[in-house]
């Protein structure tokens, strides 16, 4: 029978290793969307959209669908999800190992604030300027809603949802970014401070560069932990020397 692997996707590492595990003989794999992005792009392999109903939902599909393999290769702050594959995963004995990025790492001209929550970025704003380039994700936003005398620039792939600080411009744009665009858009609309999540990869890294040079300083949220006893690999190759799969 044909081993069976579940990647919980949604990023550009998920993408490339669906398309290297479905160029595999014989081995089948299946791509789970939690269906925030309207038109994610093609995948290889089967793929299903929506949520499972939370770890218990996530287990009965595991043992319906015969999965051999569980792959969270979701975005390094879908805590909620992480959690949740990593109990069904116990509770039905399916091997699973996390696919995370590396995070992105100050160097010695950066300006960088790192930060637990977005609560904590918000606290830290009044200490800077009054224009505020936020790349947190559409989500999330209300934890800034209350700063009134703040100028928010919000880039997301999709609108953000409300509530939302009052003066809000929103850019809906997808990565990758060069670094002279970047520097064009902080410099043209006057921005005083970055906020971002260490969402790690080059796709939108360049921002930060262009923050080190302007000399602006960036507030960082730190990612959330990963559950107790998780296995962890940094890129697809990772997953499939974990798998025991060579290069296709």
């Amino acid at each position: 029978m044909s081993p069976h692997v579940l990647i919980l996707g949604g990023t550009a590492e998920a993408r490339e290793l669906a398309a290297e595990l479905a160029a595999h003989p014989g081995v089948r794999v299946t791509t789970s969307l939690a269906g925030r992005v309207s038109r994610p792009g093609a995948l290889a392999g089967d793929v299903r959209v929506g949520g499972f109903g939370g770890a218990a939902g996530l287990a009965e599909w595991l043992r319906e669908e015969c999965a051999d393999a569980l792959v969270d290769a979701t975005h390094p702050f879908a805590e909620t999800i992480t959690a949740n594959a990593a109990r069904a995963a116990a509770e039905t004995g399916v091997p699973a190992v996390v696919l995370r990025r590396p995070g992105w790492r100050p160097g010695p001209e950066d300006r960088w604030h790192p930060v637990a929550s977005l609560a904590e970025a918000a606290g830290l704003l009044p200490s800077f300027g009054p224009r505020v380039f936020l790349t947190t994700g559409r989500m999330g936003l209300s934890a800034f809603a209350h700063l009134t005398d703040h100028h928010f620039v919000v880039r997301s792939v999709e609108a953000p949802e409300p509530p939302m600080p009052p003066h809000t411009e929103v850019l809906l744009a997808r990565g990758p970014f060069t670094v002279a665009d970047e520097t064009e858009l902080l410099q043209e609309n006057l921005i005083d401070v970055l906020v971002t999540k260490d969402s790690g990869g080059v796709a939108t890294a360049a921002k930060l560069t262009a923050a080190r040079r302007l000399g602006l300083p960036v507030v960082v949220v730190r990612r959330p932990p990963l559950p107790d006893g998780v296995t962890a690999v940094p890129d697809a190759a990772g997953v499939l020397e974990w798998l025991g799969l060579g290069s296709a």
